[in-house]
């Protein structure tokens, strides 16, 4: 288990991002019973119902994802949660393996919770929401929506709620390039496989292991 964080001047510095890097794994399986099935598929979110839930646009999508895409260099099965000020400057970002057996957004959100709570401090004290977080999927096939997509984006709202963040894009990364579901904008480059782009924020943070291992989606399974 490895976290990776920004030194902690960079932390300190008033602009500069904070990331963090973990994979985690959960192998327990679920149970096929039906109604937890149930529970699962009301635990994601339609296109329609994505779109419906008045998301804000990204100015500058392919900035975001060239951006994160360089920073932390996902493959497939990585997710990538960012959060953004409100001129749409990264204020921090995590990345983690996604090996859960199942598609489930509470697990998701438990997972993406576990992050944000490791990068940043939450804004539940504010009346409003000013900070946006967005999460980059990197997986396997086409650019069109899955259940899986459908889970994380549910994970993603939720997460965002009791983060006291403003729930932004679901952005995926495949093979064909990059997508915002949704919203119907994407880019052929960055891709999988592709070489990142120059990054022009902040040195990558210095990895470090030990401390306290993340292991909310091995736990969430197991239950």
């Amino acid at each position: 288990m490895t976290f990776g964080f920004a030194s902690s001047g960079a932390a300190s510095t008033p602009g500069s991002p904070v990331s963090a890097s973990t994979s985690t794994s959960a192998s327990a399986e679920f149970s096929p019973d039906s109604a937890d099935s149930a529970h699962r598929l009301a635990r994601m979110l339609e296109p329609a119902e994505w779109s419906a839930a008045g998301i804000p646009l990204l100015r500058n999508p392919r900035d975001v994802v060239s951006g994160l895409h360089a920073r932390h260099l996902p493959t497939p099965t990585t997710a990538v949660v960012a959060v953004l000020d409100p001129d749409e400057r990264l204020r921090a970002s995590a990345s983690f393996s996604r090996r859960a057996t199942v598609t489930d957004g509470w697990v998701f959100r438990n997972a993406l919770l576990a992050q944000l709570r490791r990068v940043i401090p939450h804004d539940l004290r504010r009346r409003t929401p000013v900070r946006t977080a967005v999460l980059l999927y990197c997986r396997e096939g086409d650019a069109r929506w899955t259940q899986e997509d459908g889970a994380w984006m549910w994970g993603l709202r939720d997460a965002c709620t009791l983060h006291g963040l403003r729930c932004g894009a679901y952005i995926t990364l495949t093979s064909d390039g990059w997508q915002v579901l949704g919203e119907g904008r994407g880019g052929r480059q960055p891709s999988i496989g592709s070489r990142p782009e120059p990054f022009t924020g902040t040195d990558p943070p210095a990895i470090r292991t030990g401390g306290a291992a993340s292991d909310v989606l091995r736990r969430a399974a197991a239950r």
